[in-house]
């Protein structure tokens, strides 16, 4: 068997032209590992943070990064082999994982790769019920609206706040999701269904009937009103997109509810909060096998949906990364490395 492999690599921050398809060694597997050919990769937002140079984040906070990286957290693929000692997976099993997240911040997850090694501990079986495509697509994504909603499933200090965040009860509770039709939106929009919630959709008019059948109850468009301006006596906000505006959802809560943005840097509405009696609260996605044993049967069984926004071969990564720079992204943007 050959040392080397296709990948996509970078050898210098910048934008999608940076993104090269060339060869690079094989992973050397370690203790605790299983090697995976890589049948599908899914697109994320930290993908294009960490090729930019994870410019949005505080200096102190910018990871040190060796050229030449592989970008990537979400596999879908089948185990080639096992590290010894690994008895919870086998050559031939079907798997899918996010790799090393948030260890591999740096580039230690190295997806975008026909092989890629994964900790145990990171990797669950596929589902049988979807493809390797549909699978790669839902990993960070869907963990991380798991992880908001449902179960941290970890005990690991909380670097965004001072508490750990606490997910919310959810049945009978009218929930609105900010960014829906996006990759962690359109999970959330259908955990919160799932769960007994009565949700309202805001996205751009074009993804209406797309989330009405994901379960949402209402829909605003945000193009045509803020939804701020309509939405009242709400009990939890996903702020899908979050960042600095998150705060205008503030005054569409009830005294003792929630608002969680997904992406929390930039809020500074904390003492507006506390006079509301409002909660703020987020939590950074971590790697969890286990977490994708559970959403993995609600995969299986056609609960939870993977939508596909586009689908790219490996080598045109860069072409993937451009479609993602344009927005308004429906589901998720994968990476087919069959």
């Amino acid at each position: 068997m050959s040392d080397t492999m296709k990948a996509v690599r970078q050898h210098a921050f910048g934008g999608p032209e940076v993104l090269v398809y060339e060869d690079a060694p094989k992973p050397r597997l370690k203790a605790g590992e299983v090697l995976v050919r890589v049948h599908a990769v899914g697109l994320n937002p930290p993908d294009w943070y960490l090729r930019d140079g994870y410019k949005m984040l505080p200096p102190a906070w910018q990871p040190l990064v060796s050229f030449p990286i592989i970008l990537g957290t979400d596999i879908s693929g089948v185990v080639v082999a096992v590290a010894e000692g690994v008895e919870s997976f086998f050559v031939g099993d079907e798997v899918y994982s996010m790799v090393r997240f948030p260890a591999g911040l740096a580039g230690d997850s190295k997806a975008y790769a026909e092989y890629v090694s994964a900790p145990v501990s990171d990797v669950a079986l596929k589902p049988a019920g979807i493809d390797h495509m549909h699978a790669a697509g839902a990993p960070m994504s869907l963990l991380t609206a798991w992880q908001f909603l449902i179960a941290l499933g970890h005990n690991e200090p909380n670097p965004l706040q001072p508490n750990q965040h606490e997910p919310v009860p959810l049945e009978g509770k009218t929930v609105l999701v900010n960014g829906a039709a996006g990759g962690v939106g359109h999970f959330a929009v259908q955990i919160a269904k799932w769960k007994g919630a009565h949700v309202i959709a805001v996205a751009s008019g074009e993804h209406e009937a797309f989330l009405r059948d994901l379960g949402a109850d209402e829909f605003i468009d945000y193009t045509k009103t803020p939804p701020e301006d309509v939405a009242h006596d709400i009990d939890l906000v996903v702020d899908a997109l979050g960042g600095p505006s998150t705060g205008r959802f503030l005054r569409t809560l009830k005294r003792g509810g929630a608002l969680f943005p997904v992406f929390p840097l930039g809020f500074s509405g904390a003492e507006d909060a506390k006079t509301l009696g409002v909660t703020v609260s987020a939590t950074q996605v971590r790697s969890s096998g286990a977490q994708l044993r559970d959403v993995g049967r609600l995969l299986n069984d056609g609960t939870i949906r993977v939508v596909l926004d586009r689908t790219y071969p490996l080598a045109d990564a860069r072409k993937a990364h451009e479609r993602a720079a344009r927005g308004h992204i429906r589901g998720k943007i994968v990476l087919n490395v069959q």
